[in-house]
């Protein structure tokens, strides 16, 4: 007699085909340009105007091994949100699967420079700021699986690209992952408005070569308690006159610029 499963196991093992399964449209030329170019994302339909076509060249979907499906600009057959700007083009794709954290961010390529961003859910934020990690080298962005953006066609667009190069891990727990940097000798700053120490002054007290993990609120809720706790260092972004609020995206911008200069 053959012991039934239990219901736990079942559930994973159904999540766990459910998303083998998951697929998602990339749209713009940019993003559809990037993933072709990209020999770890799964390519699955290819779909192109005549214009979009001319403007790819032939030689983009040849090299990825794919024929394109030449589409009527009037009658787009890919189900994509109305308000979508695909410029004729699109590709349907597997999700990608960085790893994790200790593969990325521990012992990875790049500058020991990371981002955590805590609950934010715009994809168009998350887009920019994987476009601003991939300019000033971070190892990762790192989001928690439940409340970030997952990976779309509008977070592709918005990061023009980097989303094919930039890893974007999404944990189960982002606390967790915090004290694994922290363990692996990564010091955790957290942006905070209304934090005393600014972020230029403590990049200055940090020992030369110390690994800097930046973490970044949702715009409005800011850092959690429990992230905020997490942190080493709380700091702001000073700012001049009454006007005193960046958004997300261009916060993560600012901060990685100055980390990075520490950094190199």
């Amino acid at each position: 007699m053959v012991a039934k499963k239990p219901t736990w196991v079942v559930d994973k093992e159904r999540a766990k085909r459910a998303s083998a399964a998951e697929t998602l449209w990339l749209f713009g030329l940019h993003a559809v340009r990037d993933a072709l170019a990209n020999p770890a994302r799964e390519k699955l339909r290819l779909v192109l105007t005549r214009n979009a076509a001319d403007r790819l060249g032939e030689a983009c979907w040849q090299s990825a091994g794919m024929e394109p499906e030449i589409a009527d600009p009037r009658k787009f057959p890919v189900p994509l949100d109305p308000g979508s700007v695909h410029q004729g083009a699109a590709l349907e794709v597997k999700p990608l699967d960085w790893g994790d954290v200790q593969t990325r961010c521990i012992s990875g390529d790049g500058l020991p420079l990371v981002v955590l961003l805590d609950r934010v859910t715009d994809p168009h934020n998350v887009g920019a700021i994987l476009r601003s990690a991939e300019v000033f080298g971070a190892r990762a962005v790192i989001g928690p699986a439940r409340h970030s953006a997952p990976e779309t066609g509008a977070l592709a667009k918005t990061a023009s690209g980097a989303l094919e190069r930039q890893p974007y891990l999404r944990v189960r727990n982002l606390a967790d992952a915090m004290e694994d940097l922290r363990a692996a000798g990564y010091t955790l700053l957290g942006l905070a408005g209304e934090a005393e120490a600014t972020l230029e002054s403590t990049l200055a007290d940090l020992p030369a070569g110390t690994a800097i993990a930046l973490v970044l609120g949702a715009e409005g809720p800011g850092l959690r308690e429990r992230t905020r706790n997490t942190c080493d260092h709380l700091v702001k972004i000073p700012f001049a006159g009454e006007f005193g609020s960046l958004n997300v995206s261009n916060a993560a911008a600012v901060s990685l610029y100055a980390a990075a200069q520490k950094l190199s």
